[in-house]
């Protein structure tokens, strides 16, 4: 029975039409064969259908809020289009507010210069560094990591319970960040009861759903969510476009993200030489210069393609993908699967592992060069997290031409294979097969380090 065929019976739906599903790369062994992009957590491929509505637009881009000419009034029309169809993909509340940004990281830092005086911010130590790095200038408590969800609320409930006792007059508010799904283990975070447990103790909470957008439905109102944040490339839209969505209070009280021409209502000159401005306190007020309207497009459109292939059938592909690759690594034993939630924890179709004796880039490298399939390897943007879970020394450094550590003895960093909506069985297939084989056989070709990567060896 065919793959194809198999899934059918099984009820999983095909894979979503991406862009670069026909590309092929050259194998260092020779030969060339049919790519594997198994990298979705860092950037996902973009979808056909985003694509070609790009496409069909672009011979009519225009100035956004700027002209009165017909191009431009369509794009304008098209761009706050677009805002409409991402808040009602989020399910967002009457009242709130939709930014368009360029990324996760960028959403969270506009939020992080929003923040009241005097907020506390409380941040799990496993976040991605865009959660965990934006808060200087707010007074941050770090959370150590769980290894329960049930640990995580509690977690969380104490750090707000202490700070309600301690509370001062004049204090200011508290801000809760979380992540909806690992970008290193892929699981699910208990986002609702995090949410409940803020908003029992008076504070807020916001939504880095980078690594769950893509996977599961969003929605800000049932998980209650004050503010959502996501990136357009791990949605399957192209680069350079992101959202930050929800209460509007704080963005309207902030100054501007950025300062300039379209968060201004209106600017004047003073007699003393000086300017007085009216900023605008819509999302207006934080998306200053000419906005990227493509990148906005893209995501509508994502959303649009996502919502219509139905995340029921979405999901059921991706847990069919998930048992394919984690049955794959659990009949290899020299792989060690991360988590920490443990092995039964829902999860989204993000798997980072260790392969004993093996050094991580040298492993991802081989998998690139002689099988043609795209993973990653390193901390991923999330060192105290991977540090963490592999108990390494972060002061220690490897050579990917030799076996990073002996067998048995701790890794320095990890592989991270993530798939999604464009992902074919045949991919994760080929992956399984390529571990199995490069942990019975190693690699059939040598390797070198250039620029701090792992790279074949083609000096020979």
């Amino acid at each position: 029975m065919s793959v194809s065929t198999a899934a059918s019976v099984q009820g999983i739906c095909a894979p979503l039409p991406v862009l670069g599903s026909d590309v092929t790369v050259p194998l260092v062994t020779g030969g060339e064969v049919t790519y594997a992009a198994l990298d979705y957590a860092a950037s996902a491929p973009a979808l056909q259908r985003v694509w070609d509505d790009v496409a069909a637009y672009a011979p009519y881009y225009g100035s956004v809020h700027r002209g009165a000419g017909y191009l431009s009034q369509l794009s304008t029309d098209l761009f706050e289009n677009a805002r409409g169809t991402v808040a009602e993909f989020l399910d967002c509340r009457d009242g709130d507010q939709l930014v368009f940004t360029r990324s996760t990281t960028d959403s969270l830092n506009l939020l992080a210069a929003a923040l009241p005086a005097d907020c506390q911010v409380f941040v799990f130590e496993t976040e991605h560094h865009a959660s965990l790095l934006p808060w200087r200038n707010a007074r941050v408590t770090y959370l150590n990591a769980p290894r329960t969800p049930r640990q995580a609320v509690r977690t969380l409930e104490r750090a707000l319970a202490d700070r309600t006792a301690s509370i001062q007059e004049g204090h200011g508010p508290a801000l809760v960040c979380v992540t909806g799904a690992s970008n290193v283990t892929g699981e699910l975070w208990p986002v609702r009861e995090l949410a409940a447990a803020a908003h029992a103790h008076g504070a807020r909470i916001v939504l880095d759903a980078a690594q769950l957008a893509p996977h599961h439905p969003v929605s800000v109102r049932d998980l209650d969510v004050d503010w959502v944040a996501f990136s357009g490339h791990k949605l399957y839209a192209p680069f350079g476009s992101g959202v930050l969505a929800g209460r509007a209070d704080w963005l309207r009280a902030a100054e501007p993200y950025l300062a300039g021409g379209g968060a201004s209502r209106k600017v004047s000159r003073r007699e003393d030489g000086g300017v007085d401005v009216e900023w605008h306190d819509s999302a207006a007020r934080h998306e200053a210069g000419s906005p990227n309207v493509i990148g906005a497009y893209s995501i509508a459109s994502a959303c649009k393609a996502l919502t219509e292939a139905g995340f029921d059938a979405l999901v059921a592909r991706e847990e069919h993908l998930i048992r394919k690759v984690r049955a794959g690594l659990a009949d290899v034993p020299e792989v060690r699967v991360l988590s920490l939630f443990g092995d039964e924890a829902p999860r989204v179709g993000v798997i980072s592992f260790v392969v004993d004796g093996w050094n991580s880039s040298h492993f991802a490298a081989a998998l690139s060069a002689e099988y043609g399939i795209g993973v990653r390897d390193g901390l991923f943007c999330a060192h105290p997290l991977v540090r963490t879970l592999l108990g390494s020394d972060p002061q220690s450094q490897g050579e990917c031409g030799a076996p990073e550590a002996a067998p048995g003895e701790k890794s320095l960093n990890a592989i991270r294979v993530s798939f999604g909506a464009g992902t074919p069985d045949e991919h994760v297939e080929r992956f399984v097969h390529a571990v199995r084989e490069l942990v019975a056989d190693g690699a059939r070709w040598s390797y070198r380090t250039e620029d701090g990567r792992c790279v074949p060896d083609t000096s020979a």
